[in-house]
């Protein structure tokens, strides 16, 4: 026998384990590769398709009847908010009445207050005559 052959059997045999293992984790990549290619075939799903149902006048009368009602309720919304908005907007310092504190229009707190609610002040020491105490807001630009 050539030399050449008895290396590449003196090679086999010191990694017969490692090539083994190599050539088999090749055979059982190849052969999941391709049961997952052939279950993805017929697995395949048909294409999702989304019917919209026809409405009859009823129905079509009823729901812009409902859109117009939301928007009125958006509208009465807009112009409460404004009129808290100008309420406060004359005076120097805002309360809530149930609450001990006042704050500055522009302070967030003072934002919070619910319209029906707000006690106006032209001075602090007018809040303060009331019992009030002053919040972060109302003190933070003196």
């Amino acid at each position: 026998m050539p030399p050449i052959f008895l290396k590449i059997k003196e090679f086999f045999l010191k990694y017969e384990q490692k090539i083994v293992l190599i050539v088999a984790f090749c055979l059982i990549s190849a052969v999941s590769f391709e049961f997952g290619v052939l279950q993805g075939q017929k697995w395949q799903q048909k294409p999702l398709i989304i019917e919209k149902p026809t409405q009859s006048p009823g129905e079509l009368s009823s729901q812009i009847q409902a859109n117009s009602e939301a928007q009125n309720a958006s509208q009465a919304t807009t112009t409460k908010v404004s009129t808290a908005t100008t309420k406060t907007a004359n005076c120097a310092y805002v309360g809530s009445r149930n609450s001990n504190k006042f704050y500055l229009p522009t302070c967030s707190y003072a934002k919070r207050i619910k319209p029906e609610n707000v006690v106006c002040f032209k001075t602090a020491d007018e809040a303060l005559g009331q019992g009030r105490t002053e919040s972060k807001c109302a003190t933070s630009t003196k």
